[in-house]
This record gives C-alpha cells, structure tokens and sequence, in this order.
C-alpha cells in the first residue's frame, strides 16, 4: 500500500531547493562521529515499542514492532549472512572471514558502526536497525523526546533527514546500488549475489511503513510528494552510475571495465538470440551502458526544464550512451558533463510542484519512448514499469484515471513481461505498453 497522498504546502515548496542543497552534504549514518546505542534504546513500550498505534499521539509508537516483525531491513538482513549462499558466495569470493564477520557483508545487510562508537546495548546482529537510517542517537536521543524539540534541531544533532528525498535517495542508494565505500561489484554478482534492482519510491511504497504522513507530519517537516521521490531517485541513481565509471579505483576491474555498470543481458544471452538492433544507438557487438535512470530522466526533464535545456540533456544522453560504448565522442568527456549536469537536474526537481499535466505528459513520454524501442535493455523495461505504476498510481489516487481497473490490467501485462529477467522479451513489452496507451492513454 502506497503512503498517503497530501496537498503541498506552499512555505515547503519555496523552501525545497534550498534544502536539497543541504542535503548534498549531510553525513550518512555509517559516516558518523556519534555514538550508536543500539534498537533496545528505541524499543520501550513508552517510546517506539507499543504493541499497537498509541490514540491521540502524533507518532504510532509501535514503529520498533514494525521494524522487527515485517521489515526485511531488520534481522533477516543479518541473518541471511548465515545461509548456505552467503557462505558460498564468501568461498567463491576467496573472503577469510565468514560473511557474517566481514565488512564487505556488514556493510549492507546491518549497521556496522566502529567499535569504538558502539555503545553497551549496540548489537550488530539486529540487522539494519533504526539508526542505520535515522543516524547513530547518541547526541539527540534525550533531545528528540523533549517538549518544544524541533525536527530542525533533531537534524541539527545527528537525526538523519529522511523528510528530504535527496537524503533519503542518497542513504537509500548507498546500500541498494553503492557509494565510494559499499558497492556490489559484478565480481561479487559473478559469485552468486543476486542483482541489484532499486526505485526509489517503489521500493519505499512497499515497506511496511511505521510512519503516517499527515498535517502533523506536513507541520514539522513540510511537503511530502512522492512523484519528486521518485524523480530525484532517478537522477541520483544515475549520479551514482557516472561515479563508478569516473573513480579509476572502482570503474575497472583487471584488464576490464567494472561491468556491474553495463546492461547484463547485452552479455548473458544466448549466442543464438541476436538482441542487437539499430534503435540501440550503438554498433553490434559494443557493450551498452545501463543507462536505464537516464532514459527516466528524459520524461522527467522535459517537465522541470525549459525546451532548449532539456532537449540538449536528451541529446547528451544519447551521445553518452555511444561514446560509453565506443562508438564516437570522448567517454571520459561525456561522462564528466552529464555528472555536473545531473546535480541541476536534481536541484531543478527538487524546486519543481509536479502537477496531473506534468504526471501525465511524463506517463506518454515512458510509454512513447518503449514503443519507439528505447527498452530494448531489461533494465531500462524494468525502471520504465515501476514509475509507469508510481504515476499511474498517484493518478488514481486523486480521481484522476477514467478507468482504474483498465489500467491495473494494463500494469499487470508490465510486470509479466519483466517478471524474469532472464527471459525477457522487449517485442512482448512493447505490445503490453501499447496496450497501456490504448487502454488507458486514449
């Protein structure tokens, strides 16, 4: 179930793109100085740990209890180091420790702290725990529970802002996709990791929530608009892809490219399957960048940009996507001015009111785009069905599809067709979207 849908505020909007600028330098959790007190601090009936939502409260109260009985990010993330897979995928990786003992492991499926700024009641095994997303408490738990406390001064004392979606994308992003320090390599997929997969507002939208944004939520924090979540997913999705290729530590791996960064199934297919066609933009047989966020972003930047602006951003895309590959332009070049160029993209969407005209003028450019063949890669079908549902969801949502059961049926053929990725086909995609447009776009 998606999180309520409220109207914007007009304070939050005029304050959106200055905040987001502050976001850009927050200190993710893992990177901070305080100290981690571990989730039996949160966990009280009196404070995060009632059995059921407290009447009356501003908060629910039992958001511990949601974490730790449905929340994959609580100890099944931990626990999962122990199965058989993991500890073939460590033997396979050639790792000393036990996957439940090492970094590279920790670093993603618990809150690995340094043990100095571990306090006494810190348990590693609780998996992605609170502060791995809300930031180590030790300098504003007393605070946050004080009368007059502001979510300001929480954020101010080390309370991680995930109000702010360049905040959340940026802490959602690091483990899902990697940052300079965690990073799933395809070494490590080559090893039996499974395949990264992220949306941002996807992915969040099916978490079971411990959190309702209502006016309350709107009076301490300001607008909540998740067609801007997904958005700003997307551009620093992107954001992160540039910066494996542009890190000389991270972009190769021995002779060859870091190939976690490229579309898998321009590789893994079948030698009898040709998938190579010319609406691909590059020569057969050349590796093809996953630029699957990017081609999100040119329905996105058409609405948020003026016309030269974005169509000069769809013109740099494409001509990423060929020098990437090798086929003309300098990639080193191309790489350089589309990462600049995505940080205004994001500050261009973080100042933007998204509107039923913007939503469904994006809706037509994804769909347009998948017919003209441009999710040819599974991953850009993949990116494409996700905010095809996060948009045709907020439609619905407010009144604003003529036939709701229409388009539910037209989804349903979306996902099927990208239900494995190992035998996608983009001619079924593309008859399922044009469905979608007859159906639901008419």
């Amino acid at each position: 179930m998606r999180l309520p849908r409220h109207a914007p505020r007009t304070a939050a909007l005029l304050a959106a793109a200055t905040f987001a600028l502050a976001s850009f330098a927050q200190v993710l959790p893992q990177h901070s100085k305080s100290t981690s007190l571990g989730v039996v601090t949160c966990a009280s009936s009196l404070c995060h740990g009632a059995v059921s939502p407290w009447k009356d409260s501003d908060i629910l109260q039992n958001e511990y209890v949601t974490w730790s009985r449905v929340d994959k990010h609580a100890t099944r993330a931990y626990a999962v180091l122990s199965s058989e897979r993991s500890r073939a995928i460590a033997k396979n990786l050639g790792m000393k420790e036990p996957p439940d003992r090492a970094r590279l492991c920790l670093d993603c499926h618990a809150f690995d702290p340094p043990p100095a700024l571990r306090g006494a009641r810190f348990k590693l095994e609780d998996g992605v725990s609170c502060e791995a997303c809300h930031g180590p408490a030790g300098d504003w738990i007393e605070r946050h529970a004080a009368a007059g406390a502001t979510h300001a001064d929480n954020v101010a004392h080390g309370l991680y802002p995930l109000d702010d979606p360049v905040a959340q994308a940026k802490l959602c992003l690091s483990c899902h996709f990697g940052d300079s320090e965690r990073f799933v390599t395809h070494r490590m997929m080559g090893a039996g990791h499974p395949r990264m997969s992220f949306e941002l507002d996807t992915f969040a939208a099916t978490q079971p929530a411990h959190y309702v944004i209502d006016a309350d939520w709107h009076r301490r924090k300001g607008e909540w608009d998740p067609v801007r979540v997904w958005a700003i997913g997307q551009a620093l999705a992107a954001e992160r892809i540039l910066d494996v290729l542009l890190d000389p530590r991270r972009s190769r791996d021995g002779l060859f490219p870091e190939l976690v960064v490229f579309d898998c199934n321009a590789c893994h297919h079948p030698m009898s399957d040709a998938r190579w066609t010319p609406r691909l933009g590059t020569s057969p047989g050349h590796i093809r960048l996953n630029d699957a966020n990017l081609l999100m972003l040119r329905a996105i930047v058409r609405r948020v940009m003026d016309g030269d602006a974005a169509e000069g951003f769809v013109h740099r895309s494409l001509a990423l996507r060929r020098a990437v590959s090798g086929d003309g332009g300098d990639a080193g070049e191309a790489l350089r001015a589309m990462r600049e160029e995505l940080d205004g993209v994001v500050r261009a969407i973080s100042a933007h009111r998204f509107t039923p005209s913007d939503l469904r003028a994006m809706l037509a450019s994804l769909v347009e785009e998948g017919l003209a063949g441009g999710y040819h890669d599974y991953a850009g079908a993949e990116q494409a069905t996700m905010a095809i549902a996060s948009l045709l969801d907020y439609l619905a949502r407010h009144g604003l599809l003529r036939d709701v059961r229409a388009a539910n049926g037209a989804l349903d053929r979306l996902y099927a067709a990208v239900k494995d990725d190992e035998r996608y086909r983009p001619e079924r995609f593309r008859d399922a979207l044009g469905a979608l447009r007859t159906e639901v776009l008419r």
